[in-house]
């Protein structure tokens, strides 16, 4: 009786396959017992103190600045408007979500009982920030493009036609689109994740990452207050996500009050020997 041999790129095809579903059903394995021995007792956080400052900052934005950026859409000068087009690229989601979705593939495909310790450790922390990335900036720019067509505020670049406060609810129409803004979503859950992870250095992570979210304004594609309400909407995802990584033991550790703390098991990089 002759017996056909499966072809070795079958074979192996077919042994990654396992290894990733492997690889899933472990992740969520540890996830789903690191919630039941882990209780739901996060931080007491001043949500309603968070909430409270992010409208007031959107209605001061709305009630001082929307119609002056209205009025000057099309004046800014050519290298102003150069240098924001520019910059308001890197608020866009792709830059964040695809390489942690990339990420997060090849450590699904990865064979981690082949690792050493020390590689072991670096795969798994680099696995945990893509995740916190994805986990972040996605869940806020699908919350943000929801409500922003739910909404339909018109966009500057109509400031004329149609004022600074037109809503169209569920138009479905690119021109009202513009509440909240999703590029500043993306930098608000940039500057989220870059908090948790370097509190030390958040006066420079917030003048980045609210420089590049003002850049709709000077591109005509958002009014101030779309760029605010949008990032303290992204931030607050961020943080969010970091109380339930700490709970699961993903990068931080909780704390009795205020935010999660980094890990200081938590390296990119691996350390000199």
């Amino acid at each position: 009786m002759l017996v056909r041999s499966r072809p070795p790129v079958y074979g192996s095809l077919l042994g990654i396959g396992r290894r990733s579903l492997d690889n899933f059903r472990d992740t969520l394995r540890i996830a789903r017992q690191r919630f039941a021995v882990r209780p739901a007792r996060y931080p007491n956080v001043s949500w309603w103190a968070w909430v409270l400052v992010w409208i007031f900052l959107t209605g001061a934005a709305f009630v001082r600045l929307d119609t002056p950026a209205g009025m000057a859409h099309g004046q800014w000068s050519p290298g102003v408007a150069r240098l924001a087009e520019f910059l308001t690229q890197f608020a866009l989601g792709g830059w964040y979500l695809i390489p942690a979705a990339l990420l997060l593939v090849a450590a699904n495909l990865t064979d981690w009982r082949s690792l050493s310790r020390r590689s072991l450790m670096l795969v798994y922390n680099w696995t945990c920030l893509a995740f916190l990335v994805l986990s972040a900036v996605g869940l806020s720019g699908l919350l943000v493009n929801i409500l922003k067509y739910a909404i339909g505020r018109a966009r500057p670049l109509y400031f004329d036609d149609f004022g600074v406060l037109a809503l169209h609810p569920f138009a479905f129409d690119a021109r009202f689109a513009g509440f909240p803004s999703g590029h500043a979503t993306t930098m608000g859950a940039v500057f989220g994740i870059l908090l948790l992870l370097f509190p030390r250095r958040w006066s420079i992570a917030l003048l980045v990452t609210a420089c590049i979210a003002s850049t709709r304004v000077f591109v005509g594609a958002h009014y101030p207050s779309d760029t605010v309400a949008g990032f303290g909407l992204g931030c607050a995802f961020a943080l969010a996500c970091g109380l339930v990584f700490a709970r699961l033991g993903f990068i931080f550790r909780p704390t009795r009050a205020g935010l999660p703390l980094r890990k200081a098991s938590f390296r990119l990089i691996a350390p000199r020997e």
